[in-house]
């Protein structure tokens, strides 16, 4: 008979453990509409939106309300939504409007939100509400209240992007078209997400900095934490902010896009995270050496040779190149048709200006010639639109 006792005493503290998550505030939800917008930049029209429902222990009971994205805005709408808790899980699929790119996505991307219904009837699913997901399921696993986890796991990503704004709104009632200062960051960081990532690069970059984050609230990975300054060193903010004003505009919304600039620089000024996405000269090229390598080269009179680079997206590349020997006794010309990747801006005495045209891996054929044999020249480099040379490098011809 003791032992049956100290069975049930065992098996009742259990089952209270496990219904322990929920604060003990879990109240049946209903209402007669759940709005919002769906947010990267604006979710497109057609894309789906989908509610789950989920009981006191934060896990889905397989009961879900399913709507589409009315508009190119991103705006959402659900009617007469009946649920066992107050709390839900909000899963937006589809494609979006890239503000650095300045184009629809060529993919589909996923984005999340887990909220408190009764605090709002609207709900917006963003970047944040996204990034907090899996670090909020871990503290709630862990004991915390679900108000503690989600201000928690936000304040913990605002610190990844050197942000500190302890009175933040709750990222579900953010909106990038809103004017205020919590919209700017929300912005801001939407932005270095975003970076010049294709769509799947994208959420890989989501995917890999949830998991990095869930277990301490704190990017560890260097690879991650480089991918976030990497772009955002290489942004036009004016043209950034002219692409959104231009969606809005085209959609016939009047809005003020918040400022999100200052947070830009913010993060560009006190992050400590490695700058990688350097522009690289390969040894050799399609055509033979590399006259661009990082070694001063000496090169056969009149023999292929390539004018070549790897430059990451969004980097950009212009060299200054002698037009005719009286510079140094020696120059440079290229194959009419190999051009791969440059253009030559326009030749103007003394030099001419060549331009990178895309990113990736740029190869020109070419061939360095000397005036009676033999002779000289140097080569000046301006990285990403650097007013000074970034580098010079000698060419010795015989």
């Amino acid at each position: 008979m003791k032992n049956s006792i100290v069975l049930i005493l065992l098996v009742a503290t259990f089952l209270s453990s496990c219904t322990n998550k929920d604060d003990g505030n879990l109240t049946p939800y209903k209402t007669e509409k759940i709005s919002g917008v769906s947010q990267k930049g604006p979710f497109l029209n057609g894309s789906s939106l989908t509610i789950f429902e989920l009981d006191g222990s934060f896990d889905q009971t397989g009961k879900s309300f399913i709507t589409q994205i009315t508009d190119n805005s991103g705006s959402f709408e659900l009617d007469n939504i009946s649920l066992l808790t107050q709390y839900a899980k909000l899963k937006a699929d589809g494609y979006y409007f890239n503000e650095v790119k300045n184009i629809n996505s060529l993919g589909p991307v996923s984005l999340f939100a887990l909220s408190d219904l009764s605090n709002s009837s609207t709900i917006n699913i963003n970047l944040l509400t996204t990034l907090e997901l899996s670090r909020v399921e871990y503290l709630i696993s862990n004991g915390s209240n679900f108000n503690d986890a989600k201000h928690q796991a936000q304040q913990e990503i605002l610190s990844m992007f050197f942000i500190s704004k302890p009175t933040m709104a709750a990222s579900e009632l953010l909106d990038i078209s809103v004017n205020g200062d919590d919209n700017a960051i929300l912005l801001a960081i939407s932005l270095i997400i975003q970076g010049f990532r294709a769509d799947a690069e994208l959420s890989q970059l989501l995917g890999d900095i949830s998991n990095d984050i869930r277990t301490d609230g704190i990017l560890n990975s260097q690879s991650l934490s480089s991918a976030l300054i990497n772009d955002v060193t290489l942004f036009d903010t004016v043209q950034i902010r002219n692409n959104i004003e231009n969606k809005y505009n085209s959609l016939g919304i009047t809005t003020v896009i918040p400022h999100f600039e200052p947070y830009i620089k913010q993060f560009l000024d006190s992050c400590t995270y490695t700058f990688t996405n350097y522009i690289t000269y390969p040894e050799n090229g399609l055509w033979g050496i590399n006259v661009l390598n990082t070694q001063d080269s000496v090169f056969i009179n009149m023999a292929d040779c390539s004018f070549c680079a790897y430059l990451p997206e969004g980097t950009t590349l212009k060299i200054f190149s002698p037009t005719n020997y009286s510079m140094d006794s020696a120059a440079i010309s290229f194959a009419v048709g190999f051009d791969d990747g440059w253009i030559i801006l326009g030749p103007g005495s003394p030099y001419m200006t060549l331009e990178s045209t895309k990113n990736g891996l740029i190869d020109w054929r070419a061939w360095p010639h000397a005036y009676e044999g033999g002779g000289v020249f140097t080569l000046y480099f301006y990285e990403n639109n650097s007013v000074s040379p970034t580098r010079t490098k000698n060419i010795y011809v015989q």
